[in-house]
């Protein structure tokens, strides 16, 4: 006689984690460029370096990407 198993499907909500931080990145598209912010804690240093880079080589378009953290906890 084979084991036998009850499977239970169990709801999960996933939500914002503030203690991981947020993080804020810009990144250069203009043609053969591939410059970039690097990670930054405050959305204007990122924009900053946009606006210093605009500056120095006339590019003016960029990619924001901007990172934060997630908690998956199982739904009561």
């Amino acid at each position: 006689m084979s084991p036998r198993s009850i499977v239970r499907f169990v709801d999960h909500t996933i939500r914002r984690a503030p203690e991981g931080g947020v993080t804020f990145e810009a990144f250069c598209v203009a043609h053969e460029c591939g410059e970039e912010s690097g990670p930054q804690e405050a959305q204007e240093a990122a924009q900053d370096w946009c606006l210093r880079h605009t500056g120095k080589t006339g590019h003016d378009l960029f990619r924001r990407v901007f990172t934060d953290h997630a908690r998956v906890s199982r739904a009561e």
